[in-house]
Formats: structure tokens, C-alpha cells, sequence
């Protein structure tokens, strides 16, 4: 069973800088996309950036310039590096990870780490 374990959350001021690390049980190797979530209170679950197995990002506008994802396949960690944080940013970051088997896509999930940004 894959697990996905986050760390690296905390409380920064603003335009202060962080790097959520997600750790896999297993090789992130067999995994498609990867990416990053999160979830202010009150708010809708917010895709914030995603990478290929390839290593191709993406960034949802409001994070994008400020955000970067990366992953390292040997460590089975991916990363999601935050600079210039803003109060706004302010979530519970959950990873993923998806592994498709015999077609069928199964998606693994992180317990979440809390980002606070104060002004």
C-alpha cells in the first residue's frame, strides 16, 4: 500500500518562503502525475501545481511565478517550493500521487500539512 507523508508546513510572515516535501512509502517512479492541493477553511479544494512522470509542470494562476514543484524520483520525494507567500496562501496542503494498473488510474493521498501566512 502506497503512502504519501507530507511535512515541511508551518506559520511564516508574509513574502517569507517555505518547501512542503511529500515522502513516498515506495518509488514514486511508477507514478504518473503528481501534484498538490489545498484547502483554506470555508473555501473549495484548489488545485495549486501538478508534474508528469516526465517532470512537466503545471500552475494554477495563482500561484504561478511564485510556486515551483519538482520531484526526485531516487529520494521518492516530490516538492513544492513557495516563495513570496501571501496571506491567501494560507491552506492545508495535501500531495498526491496517481499509479495506473491494468488501465485503471488509483490515486493516493497525503494527511495534509498546515500553511499559515501571517500579515
Amino acid at each position: 500500500q502506497v503512502q504519501l507523508v507530507e511535512s515541511g508546513g508551518g506559520l511564516v510572515q508574509s513574502g517569507e518562503s517555505l518547501v512542503l516535501s511529500c515522502a513516498a512509502s515506495g518509488s514514486i517512479f511508477s507514478f504518473d502525475a503528481m501534484g498538490w492541493y489545498r484547502q483554506a477553511p470555508g473555501k473549495q479544494r484548489e488545485l495549486v501545481a501538478t508534474i508528469t512522470g516526465g517532470g512537466i509542470p503545471n500552475y494554477a494562476d495563482s500561484v504561478k511565478g511564485r510556486f515551483a514543484i519538482s520531484r526526485d524520483n531516487a529520494k521518492n520525494t516530490m516538492y513544492l517550493q513557495m516563495s513570496s507567500l501571501k496571506p491567501e496562501d494560507t491552506a492545508v496542503y495535501y500531495c498526491y500521487a496517481d499509479q495506473t494498473r491494468y488501465s485503471l488510474v488509483n490515486r493516493y493521498w497525503g494527511q495534509g500539512t498546515q500553511v499559515t501566512v501571517s500579515s
